[in-house]
């Protein structure tokens, strides 16, 4: 029988590998520990960073309700944050056997594998964190059931629609850092569209070879 029954959340910055190549491991290193600190300060009470995983933070929360909260919270703060990758996360609400202040059990891969599922800046949960989101008002699209790496079962999946002030916001394509056209360090336009970058190495990159940054977008 499981030990206890909890929310796993897990959360992870998208395009770290190509931040890491533009900018330097010295930078990418720092964006994960900003990343920590961040997720740190939205804790309330019940949450846990249970560990960090690269790139990656495993979350415990005592509730769905409490783990739809938390993963507001750090969309909403990383959001904020100026030159900051994008994220996406994963959440399940299921029963783990609890070893040294980690989890393991079904609950917790599958939480995992969710995480694994979902695009940038998009929030996935299963049906009953689903449920729960919709009593926090939070709106809520049925994706229908998916095939999961190492699940069984094809599983219903959910998005969780958080964090509505991400719109106005633009993509760097070159280190996929999502910010604010307003604070961008570079823009060019290019085959009618217009691109908006962090750094001046970006521009200098996304200028020599456009078609490689277009394409990959």
């Amino acid at each position: 029988m499981p030990d206890v029954q909890l929310t796993f959340v897990f959360i992870d910055l998208v395009g770290f590998t190509a931040l890491t190549e533009v900018h330097g491991d010295h930078d990418a290193a720092d964006i994960v520990d900003r990343f920590v600190a961040l997720v740190r300060r939205s804790l309330g009470d019940g949450d846990r960073l249970v560990k960090t995983i690269g790139d990656a933070v495993m979350l415990v929360t005592p509730d769905p309700e409490s783990g739809v909260a938390l993963t507001d919270r750090i969309v909403d703060i990383t959001h904020r944050e100026g030159h900051f990758p994008q994220t996406r996360a994963g959440l399940h609400h299921g029963g783990a056997v609890e070893r040294a202040g980690d989890y393991v059990g079904a609950s917790v891969n599958l939480a995992a594998r969710v995480a694994d599922q979902a695009g940038p800046d998009q929030t996935l949960a299963t049906a009953g964190v689903a449920a729960a989101a919709r009593t926090l008002e939070v709106d809520v699209v049925d994706r229908g059931r998916f095939e999961l790496r190492n699940v069984a079962e094809p599983v219903d999946l959910f998005e969780l629609l958080l964090c509505p002030g991400i719109q106005g916001t633009v993509i760097d394509p070159v280190c996929q850092a999502r910010i604010d056209r307003e604070r961008a360090e570079g823009h060019v336009r290019y085959e009618a569209v217009d691109y908006w970058f962090c750094a001046l190495d970006c521009v200098a990159r996304f200028s020599s070879h456009p078609e490689r940054y277009v394409r990959a977008g």
